[in-house]
């Protein structure tokens, strides 16, 4: 089982944490999920039947795993007001972080932070389709959706983000006008020389 545990870690580990990554927005804890879904993994490897290929079951249960995390923060949220610090075994990983290649194109962050609008079947179809690639196939696979179901949803995620990109740019012009009068107000203000 080590042998091939070492080989899907190899294949797959890059394709998990950045779909993690981008749905929960936080390295650490994408860290801490990849994990999850290795222990998952090593768990039910025997009673995987090759129905799918083994990217599109890692990715099934990598998104099976962030929406247990997300239901999960709704119940700490809602019982908790503080935060835990729970020290992980951090993954190394010899590629860049999804987070660093966000952070160097400005136009990646603003559909980074657009994506927050996206509901979770959104934004996993969005990830899976324009960020990591797949074809509308391996996708519904994926996901466990119908082919048309990723249609209408990416759809309607793409619609969210034209949108929230739309509003961002008006904020960006706005802001831009508005430190244009402060620039010409402090020049053009007479001195008074006596």
């Amino acid at each position: 089982m080590e042998e091939t545990f070492q080989k899907i870690y190899d294949r797959y580990h890059q394709d998990l944490f950045q779909f993690l990554f981008y749905m929960v927005k936080d390295k650490s804890q994408a860290e801490d999920l990849v994990q999850e879904v290795y222990i998952r993994v090593l768990h039910s490897y025997e009673t995987f039947e090759g129905r799918s290929s083994e990217k599109t079951w890692l990715l099934s249960i990598a998104r099976h795993v962030a929406i247990d995390w997300f239901r999960k923060q709704q119940t700490i949220r809602q019982r908790v007001l503080g935060t835990f610090d729970w020290e992980k075994q951090e993954v190394k990983d010899r590629e860049p972080l999804p987070e660093d290649i966000v952070m160097q194109h400005e136009d990646l962050k603003e559909i980074f932070e657009a994506l927050d609008k996206c509901t979770l079947d959104q934004r996993s179809v969005i990830v899976l389709r324009f960020i990591q690639g797949y074809s509308i196939t391996e996708t519904a696979k994926a996901l466990h959706f119908s082919e048309s179901k990723v249609k209408t949803t990416q759809h309607r995620g793409l619609k969210v983000l034209r949108k929230q990109m739309e509003l961002l740019k008006e904020d960006l012009k706005n802001e831009e006008v508005r430190m244009e009068r402060r620039s010409a107000e402090g020049v053009t203000k007479p001195t008074s020389n006596g």
